[in-house]
């Protein structure tokens, strides 16, 4: 998924004996702009599914990814933002948990601030996005039991950039029209392949 932070060692997870690294979408696959649709319980294989995000978001030094970026157009993202708990201001706490079928049951509050942002699916690409500091937010967990809570900060900032994938949206939408324009051709590059990552990409036609 998507990485807000410097590269983290890769860390190993309580999970099912077999797991697997996947390939992570890259940008240009029409999977990463199509709006999801909800799941159900009876979700073939959720489980392995749900383990194999894990594995491969830890492998690829995020603090989440969302099934779109692993080529499932489903309601379903993943995130843990304890990693980032030495990299920000001294009080912040985060989480590690699994989102199914989130809803925004509210519009997004507070004030409004921009932060460099990143993305699993656009290596080698950053910049500021502007984004409300609090969200309210309705979903289920891997027992499909419903959560209702308020986020805030950096915990906020990071839920709304793994929502904006279940919606088709990527980052690069939410950069200034002069900055979209400077990347155009990097991520024309990525389109094509022509990007190094320290993990295994699929990239359009491949």
């Amino acid at each position: 998924m998507c990485t807000f932070a410097p590269k983290l060692a890769y860390l190993k997870i309580c999970a099912p004996k077999v797991v697997m690294i996947l390939p992570i979408y890259a940008y240009g696959q029409p999977v990463l702009k199509q709006k999801s649709v909800e799941i159900k319980p009876d979700y073939p294989n959720l489980k392995s599914l749900i383990a194999n995000m894990w594995e491969t978001m830890y492998y690829a030094s995020g603090v989440g990814i969302a099934a779109p970026q692993i080529g499932l157009a489903i309601r379903l993202f993943v995130i843990d933002s304890t990693q980032s708990e030495n990299e920000e201001r001294v009080g912040f706490v985060g989480f590690k948990r699994i989102f199914i079928n989130a809803k925004r049951i509210e519009p997004d509050k507070g004030d409004k601030n921009a932060q460099e942002e990143g993305c699993l699916s656009i290596p080698g690409i950053r910049g500021e996005v502007t984004r409300a500091s609090i969200l309210h937010l309705e979903w289920l967990d891997e027992n499909f039991e419903k959560h209702s809570e308020t986020f805030d900060g950096l915990n906020a900032r990071i839920i709304q950039h793994e929502y904006d994938h279940t919606e088709g949206i990527l980052f690069t939408e939410h950069l200034t029209p002069i900055k979209r324009n400077l990347i155009r051709n990097k991520l024309e590059n990525i389109r094509r392949g022509k990007i190094d990552a320290d993990y295994k990409l699929k990239v359009v036609g491949r």
